[in-house]
């Protein structure tokens, strides 16, 4: 329940019986009457293109017949499509819309606008302006001067947190190698790529060089190849580029974030997991020290809150306790980001009434998040937002600032009238902000509100486990679950992790096949997850014979789940439909 009396999640859903019908029809005539009316009466003097005698001629009917039978068509197909609006689909991080994003999106839809100029968007970019502060606000930065924008989803958005940290990674060595190319002194790579925007602006001034010769001392800006030639002979050794660690359980967007800046995959250096599947900040000390060691500057630290297999929470508390620590002890200024896709509206739980469904660690690594640099999130998973819709944080202007490919390299840029220059995507749709705009004046991402739903969401998957573990003993969780993601394999006593495996991919084949409920299935990998493949196979007794370890997963952020009318009923046909599969695989 959302806490100020109103009736929570059933009040801002459409209902998986479409319970909310008459409201949300009414709403969508609304929005369509209005956007009517505004074409109608905005230029009232403006002739008409479509003459009534001639929307009545034959030829017209039939075009009209023929939009009308296709669309009959489309919407025939998609009523076979996957029902993801269910609680019985607990598959992937896909779900319900809520109401104000849907009538956000929708509304948007309709005007249209591009958010890559104000010129042809003076309300969208204001909405998005907006509704990126109460975000930043979600997530712990100062809404006053964080600064971010709307992408096509979560990998475009870590791509722009990859672009900013190689901006001021590649200013801040581009200007310490023409020092020592002019100066004849020994670069001290590692040093100068960290040194910050304090020490760069204090080198300016003192040396006062030339923008051309720093373009031409940028291996971004500059030719690459030279310029690590160059960097190679003012250091005294080759260099190789710098990295970026990423922890072993890293989304797929990183592996495409190396091939599309160049970087080679070979520069994204993994970071240990521990046990349970979360980033080892001692391993990621090491590394850094590995970087440092070899003069590979280090691009970005990578943190994850919400993995994309299991739902863990990295510790990035901790790892902004030991980046902090590196700047005050060694002068290091290390990007860190925070790849919070799936988790980032888990931020809203902590402080509020519902806070204990979150271990205390996790709550931690979630009231840190504002201490990052940049921050990726998904609003169209814990969002309830309709596709495509990411976003990307950054924690104020100078770690938003990007190229200005028509300026002096020494310029640093801010945020300007238009994003164009400062976004990846050029043309970007009004829609997602819109949706997110809405959600933020409507629920509120607070405890009480959004934060209420998810913390909903949460119970439900440790419903669901305790349901599971009474019935069915041979259903082994991978613990401790940090989020609303339940996954589990099926193993008997003594049984070898490889015949488990078999086991567990035939269970999720007969759950599909069966198609009461929807699961999906992953696999952890050693060497990555060998830590926490291992602790599997040890909590349960399993004989440690397999390099992988196969599980079915369930996503329960549906937020009907929280709903006693369905948690007592769906639950228990949950448990039976896994029982009649478990059957139907057998031993």
């Amino acid at each position: 329940m959302i806490e100020d009396g109103s009736s929570g999640p059933k009040a801002y859903f459409p209902g998986p019986r479409s319970e909310n019908e008459s409201w949300v029809r009414s709403e969508f005539q609304a929005i369509v009457d209005d956007w009517f009316d505004w074409r109608r009466n905005s230029l009232p003097g403006d002739p008409a293109a479509i003459g009534a005698e001639e929307r009545l001629t034959p030829g017209f009917l039939v075009e009209r017949e023929r939009t009308a039978q296709a669309l009959a068509e489309l919407m025939a197909l998609l009523r076979r499509e996957t029902p993801t609006y269910s609680p019985r689909y607990a598959g992937h991080m896909v779900s319900e819309l809520s109401l104000p994003a849907l009538f956000g999106h929708f509304t948007a839809l309709l005007h249209n606008p591009n958010n890559t100029s104000r010129e042809v968007s003076k309300i969208g970019t204001v909405i998005e302006a907006e509704a990126i502060a109460m975000l930043a606000e979600m997530v712990g930065f100062d809404p006053a001067v964080a600064r971010g924008h709307f992408t096509s989803g979560g990998t475009m958005a870590n791509f722009e947190g990859v672009w900013r940290a190689r901006y001021r990674l590649d200013h801040w060595l581009a200007l310490a190698l023409w020092i020592a190319e002019t100066t004849g002194e020994t670069l001290d790579l590692f040093a100068a790529a960290h040194m910050g925007w304090a020490r760069f602006a204090e080198l300016v001034s003192r040396y006062e060089p030339p923008a051309a010769e720093l373009r031409q001392a940028s291996a971004v800006a500059g030719n690459p190849a030279d310029v690590f030639r160059r960097i190679g002979v003012a250091c005294g050794r080759d260099y190789s580029g710098p990295v970026v660690l990423v922890p072993g359980n890293k989304h797929f967007s990183w592996q495409k974030a190396a091939n599309v800046f160049g970087l080679g995959e070979e520069a994204f250096w993994s970071a240990g997991l521990d046990a349970e599947g979360r980033l080892d900040v001692a391993d990621l000390e090491r590394r850094l020290e590995d970087a440092a060691t070899a003069g590979r500057p280090v691009l970005a630290v990578v943190s994850v809150a919400g993995t994309t297999e299991t739902g863990e929470i990295d510790p990035v508390d901790r790892v902004c306790d030991l980046l902090e620590n590196l700047q005050a002890g060694r002068g290091w200024r290390i990007w860190h980001h925070v790849d919070a896709a799936y988790g980032g509206f888990l931020c809203t739980i902590p402080d509020g009434r519902h806070e204990a469904v979150l271990s205390p660690r996790v709550r931690k690594a979630l009231k840190a998040v504002g201490r990052a640099d940049s921050v990726t999130i998904d609003p169209h998973k814990l969002g309830y937002t309709p596709y495509a819709c990411g976003t990307f944080l950054a924690r104020d202007a100078d770690r938003y600032t990007v190229s200005v490919f028509d300026a002096p390299y020494l310029e640093r840029p801010h945020l300007a009238q238009d994003l164009w220059s400062a976004t990846l995507e050029g043309s970007r749709p009004a829609s997602g902000a819109a949706a997110m705009w809405l959600t933020g004046r409507t629920i509120g991402f607070r405890p009480d509100r959004f934060g209420a739903i998810l913390a909903g969401t949460v119970r439900a998957r440790q419903v669901f486990q305790d349901a599971v573990r009474a019935a069915l003993p041979d259903l082994r969780f991978l613990e401790p679950a940090d989020s609303n993601i339940a996954c589990f394999s099926l193993a008997s006593d003594g049984e070898a992790l490889s015949s488990a495996n078999r086991r567990t991919a035939a269970l999720y084949d007969a759950v599909r096949e069966d198609g009461d409920f929807h699961l999906s299935m992953t696999t952890l990998r050693r060497p990555g997850q060998a830590a926490q493949i291992a602790a599997h196979a040890a909590r349960y007794g399993l004989e440690d014979d397999d390099d992988r370890l196969v599980l079915m997963r369930g996503v329960f952020m549906n937020p009907y789940w929280s709903s006693a009318s369905v948690s007592e009923r769906l639950v228990p046909e949950f448990v039976a439909a896994l029982r009649r599969s478990i059957e139907t695989v057998g031993a």
